[in-house]
């Protein structure tokens, strides 16, 4: 993950409001299709896809926020634990756990986090994460 900004839009170009505009036009069902909203508001699909998922307004962005994560673990007592107690020191919520049976010692786990009151940076926690014995290939799935 990259570091996230709060600045004045005055300072940003004009298409990064358009895209956030075409992305309420499909989210509240007044357009069908990204062709129309796109033309709606004056911007190229291409521009459409490309900031799409960059740009946000502060309450979009901030609030509501979820995560998923996909970790191994070792199957060994309380791994899983201190991995749920490294995400609760960051205010992260756990909103589900998907965990496979072990297959030779090593477990898949999927975990959606609710990010409203996480404090800190994803990178952090899945570095804190990645510290915990027994966990690897700690990462980030998707985030909205």
């Amino acid at each position: 993950m990259e570091k996230y900004y709060i600045v004045d839009s005055s300072i940003l170009p004009e298409s990064f409001d358009k895209v956030i505009q075409a992305r309420q036009l499909l989210e509240s069902g007044k357009v069908k299709q990204v062709s129309e909203a796109v033309k709606v508001v004056g911007i190229s699909r291409g521009t459409f896809y490309k900031y799409k998922d960059l740009v946000f307004l502060p309450e979009e962005n901030m609030m509501d926020r979820k995560a998923v994560i996909s970790l191994m673990l070792e199957n060994q007592r309380g791994i899983l634990s201190k991995v749920l107690t490294t995400i609760s020191e960051t205010s992260a919520s756990v909103l589900t756990i998907n965990q496979n049976i072990p297959i030779h010692n090593i477990a898949s786990i999927v975990i959606s986090l609710d990010l409203s009151h996480f404090t800190g940076t994803i990178d952090n926690l899945l570095g804190k994460i990645r510290q915990v014995d027994g966990a690897s290939n700690v990462q980030l799935v998707s985030i909205e």
